[in-house]
């Protein structure tokens, strides 16, 4: 392997994922290792999700996911 060249590790928990592209478009509380955001679940990929809380959008890692509330 060429240590100069990056690498790239992520698990995938495709249960957690798939969970989550049911409720794409609904409001929901993530809360996350750092504490939680409240807003519109607006994307849901593999390896992260897009939250929009007050027109900002918050891109959470889903390793970094605790628990998701669907309000």
């Amino acid at each position: 392997m060429n240590s100069s060249q990056p690498s790239f590790f992520s698990l995938i928990d495709p249960y957690v994922y798939q969970t989550l592209q049911t409720i794409i478009g609904k409001e929901v509380t993530v809360q996350t290792m750092q504490g939680s955001l409240r807003g519109s679940l607006k994307t849901v990929m593999p390896d992260h999700v897009v939250i929009e809380v007050s027109g900002t959008p918050f891109f959470v890692r889903i390793q970094q996911i605790v628990w998701v509330f669907p309000n």
